[in-house]
């Protein structure tokens, strides 16, 4: 079983640096779309979930370039990427129902 890990670690750590915010906490950053974001999210979600089937029908037909660990972590990546979108989706329907019900 040859898990990777510095690879893994590596990517973790690059996933990382792209969550971090791009300009320093005092100065005021541009406004980005937030439905732009959005978007972009799902694409990546869908992105992970494309790739992940890929993998596993290589997996499934035979391919020995594609190992269970590979197929495995792309799976839990893809998966807590949904969950996380759908967290997000939760919340943002939380708040839009909250500011509905506020009186004017």
């Amino acid at each position: 079983m040859d898990i990777k890990a510095t690879a893994l670690l590596s990517e973790m750590q690059a996933m990382k640096t792209e969550l971090q915010p791009l300009a320093p906490a005092n100065t005021i950053a541009p406004q980005q779309d937030f439905a732009a974001l959005l978007s972009q999210a799902v694409s990546n979600v869908n992105g992970l979930q494309q790739s992940t089937d890929s993998l596993r029908e290589r997996f499934e037909l035979g391919d020995d370039k594609v190992s269970l660990e590979e197929v495995m972590i792309a799976a839990q990546k893809s998966s807590l990427s949904f969950e996380a979108t759908v967290q997000v989706r939760n919340k943002v329907v939380d708040a839009y129902k909250t500011i509905m019900n506020m009186p004017v």
